[in-house]
């Protein structure tokens, strides 16, 4: 298999490759949307109660697996079948090899099976003098083009027409028209025919294994598995351990979940159930370990041996929209694959394609059975980090306060003339930030408090404002901004004087035990001054303290009741002005001071995906502003900056950043604000580049512009 950074280097170099990929995005949420709605109007239930419940399942069944692979394998037994259980990949290719050559077999017809790839199974094969041909078409193309699936799913989603019309036609050994798709089907399912009635074996993955009856269960858009499973005198059938659900009742639930997960339809063509061998054929059923016990071992990991490989996460996920699942992948993609991939075949496979995470948490919000992938991602990360020393020294660099400022400092000093010099070629779709001459304690600090406006529940109450690193250096106005709201709504401002930076540059990077230190060095100095709320215009870091902290200070219980404590004191600031700080609706309804303009708002990915803020800053602007903002379309959807991602794997940021920039440019809105500091430095340093004509802002500094 050719290395990351050739698979990245391609995939980023390939326009059509994400031009398709978006297409199958946006038109496979919209109707996988349609078809939960319509789920959970029939059941009563929402979603998050329908995947929690089978996810339960999928819990029970995995602390008990040992009991329901003797119940599984006594009844498949009973019913004319064979069962084994291999520990490793090379087990299983012996076993299937081993029973082929007793049986003078050297043609296998396959439908699709990621286990099958997932053990290299062809290959293998091939080596033994046993051909293998795949009659799931996707599959079919990719091996005829010598590829690996780049989906779980829809394994040659990657592929154009053109391509495919040229790998038909060299195959079959006829011209096809690129656009004439039903004939390029049908001469397919003609050249595929003559395999199925020659081989001697099918070989058949699973999508669950009922353990009460010791029946498969295949879930197809294609008739292919009907016909493996048929026709030849041996089926084999490869599943991983985790397939396992104790009843029929429990397939009929995964049912319910897989179909408009993987598909977004409402059942899938084929549903197939096999119960034991035909009479006079064999049935050999191997259930794979495969580092699936470790993983079960694993507490911060066992939750994804619930997958049921439905692909939804990628199907959702911003970077694989960019490269695909050949560069965000190894054997199996998307983000569970940046998950299992280190316990199937070693974290060397996983440490590229793990680096374009950008976290923004969308895999969670539609896993069908709640797994919490990027929490995963970032905890594998952290355990085989391998970041090149220009990070780690930048990190490091970060992780001292004074060094940060002077280097700050320095910056602002030679801002005017590197902003004049041109980027590196890789980066040259956006602008260098400014580096103001001053930094946001230093403007709040030099100004009067600005009066109150209104009478608020944070009159007479001690604010500490938490700046950001970021903010502090790069964004002083929206740190000064998030201060004169507070001020207007009576609340006294403070701004603690040894804060700097809650750990999440390293913590998302994998270098936890430098976000540790930064982490203990915020949480010492927002201790100085227990009575006062904690407030912050920067809402990654109110996740960080409120979700990675625990999970980053979970060895050290002292620390982590400590950090604990000052998250439950903290609020994102949107929060706090909408439930103590709470102005009057429509106090700022004048005009700004510089300028009238209608405005849209994105949604910082975290904020919505992992906390559920949803339309929080729009309503809060409305309400104070009485101006609705202009609808943006994909308004939750990534921007790209993903921490440290956009410069380590600057395509990725690129790409992401176009799609949500041209969602932009639909809208007639002057200006675009949002609710992260990365996310505005992001969005304002790409629409500089393309000369777009609106303004990007931190929703307080366009707040605060409305102040009297």
């Amino acid at each position: 298999m050719t290395s990351f950074t050739t698979r990245y280097r391609r995939a980023a170099a390939d326009p059509h490759l994400r031009g398709g990929l978006l297409d199958f995005q946006r038109s496979w949420r919209v109707s996988r949307d349609g078809q939960m709605a319509r789920l959970e109007e029939r059941s009563g239930k929402s979603f998050d109660q329908l995947r929690g419940e089978f996810a339960q399942t999928k819990d029970d069944t995995l602390a008990r697996l040992d009991d329901y692979i003797a119940e599984f394998r006594e009844q498949a037994e009973a019913a004319g079948a064979t069962v084994v259980e291999v520990e490793t990949a090379q087990d299983a290719l012996e076993y299937i090899t081993a029973i082929c050559r007793a049986r003078g077999i050297d043609l296998i017809v396959k439908s699709k099976s990621m286990v099958s790839e997932e053990i290299e199974l062809n290959h293998h094969l091939e080596a033994a003098n046993i051909r293998a041909i795949e009659t799931d078409l996707g599959e079919w193309l990719l091996q005829l083009a010598s590829e690996r699936p780049s989906h779980l799913v829809m394994p040659a989603i990657h592929q154009r027409r053109e391509r495919v019309a040229a790998l038909l036609g060299e195959e079959l050994e006829q011209e096809f028209d690129p656009d004439d798709i039903p004939a390029m089907v049908a001469s397919a399912r003609g050249g595929l025919r003559e395999h199925f009635l020659k081989a001697g074996a099918g070989l058949t993955g699973a999508n669950a294994l009922i353990a009460e009856t010791g029946s498969i269960m295949l879930v197809t858009n294609e008739g292919n598995a009907r016909l493996v499973t048929s026709l030849p005198k041996i089926h084999f059938v490869t599943a991983g351990i985790e397939k396992l659900i104790p009843s029929w009742a429990d397939a009929q639930r995964q049912l319910q979940l897989l179909p408009r997960s993987a598909t977004a339809q409402h059942l899938s063509t084929y549903t197939t159930c096999i119960t034991g061998a035909q009479p006079g054929k064999e049935m050999h059923i191997i259930l794979l370990d495969n580092g699936r016990r470790s993983m079960a071992a694993d507490p911060q990991i066992a939750d994804a041996l619930r997958c049921i490989r439905c692909g939804a996460c990628a199907n959702v996920c911003p970077p694989y929209q960019v490269v695909g699942g050949h560069a965000f992948g190894h054997i199996y993609t998307g983000a569970i694959g940046l998950v299992n991939t280190p316990f199937h075949h070693g974290p060397e496979h996983a440490a590229g394609p793990q680096s374009l995470c950008v976290s923004c948490g969308a895999c969670a919000e539609v896993c069908p059975v709640d797994i919490p992938l990027p929490e995963q991602i970032l905890q594998l990360r952290s355990r085989n980090a391998h970041a090149p020393l220009w990070e780690r020294l930048a990190l490091q660099f970060w992780a001292r306060p004074r060094w940060f400022r002077l280097g700050a400092r320095l910056g602002a000093l030679a801002s005017p003339l590197l902003r004049r010099l041109p980027l590196p070629p890789r980066h040259r779709w956006r602008t260098l930030p400014p580096i103001p001459g001053r930094t946001a304690r230093q403007r709040i600090a030099a100004r009067r408090p600005q009066p109150p406006i209104a009478a608020t529940e944070a009159g007479e109450r001690n604010v500490s404002l938490f700046l950001q690193c970021l903010t502090d250096t790069l964004l002083p106005e929206a740190a000064d901004a998030a201060a004169r709201l507070l001020e207007a709504a009576g609340a006294r401002v403070y701004v603690p004087p040894k804060q700097h930076c809650c750990g999440l540059p390293a913590f998302d990077a994998g270098d936890w035990e430098t976000a540790r230190r930064m982490a203990k060095q915020t949480i010492t100095a927002l201790e100085e001054h227990p009575g006062r709320d904690i407030v912050t215009p920067a809402a990654s870091c109110q996740i960080a303290m409120q979700r990675h902290w625990p999970q980053l200070l979970a060895d050290d219980p002292p620390w982590r009741a400590r950090g604990e404590v000052i998250a439950r004191r903290s609020y994102d600031l949107a929060e706090y002005l909408e439930t103590t700080a709470r102005l009057p609706d429509g106090a700022l309804a004048g005009p700004p001071n510089d300028a009238d303009d209608s405005y849209a708002v994105h949604r910082f990915c975290q904020g919505s995906n992992v906390m559920g803020w949803d339309a929080r800053v729009e309503r809060l602007v409305a309400r104070l502003t009485g101006a609705e903002p202009e609808p943006l379309r994909e308004a939750a959807t990534c921007c790209g900056f993903g921490g440290l991602t956009s410069i380590t794997a600057p395509e990725v940021g690129q790409g992401i950043l176009e799609r949500k920039l041209d969602c932009v440019a639909e809208t007639d809105a002057e200006t675009l604000v949002t609710n992260n500091p990365g996310c505005v430095l992001h969005l304002r340093a790409g629409a500089e580049a393309r000369r777009m004509p609106h303004r990007t802002q931190h929703y307080a500094e366009y707040l605060a512009a409305r102040l009297p």
